[in-house]
């Protein structure tokens, strides 16, 4: 099971790239999540954790960015 702090810490990742995605799209949160969602970078930020808890918290959205725009690409 993870650790309380884990799970906040994870949160707080997604959240702050969702955001970030959101205002860099210039569309609301919800559509950013629904964005994230459909591309599963929600679960791939919590898999990734132990990497990106490392770094500064703009990378989960850059990790994102980058997820999604291969996504689209069909890479």
């Amino acid at each position: 099971m993870k650790v309380m702090q884990q799970y906040r810490d994870e949160n707080l990742m997604l959240v702050a790239a969702v955001e970030r995605y959101a205002q860099k799209h210039c569309i609301p949160t919800a559509a950013s999540f629904a964005v994230f969602r459909q591309h599963g970078v929600n679960a791939l930020i919590r898999k990734h954790y132990n990497a990106l808890h490392t770094q500064p918290l703009d990378e989960s959205f850059y990790f994102a960015e980058d997820i999604i725009n291969r996504n689209q690409n069909g890479k």
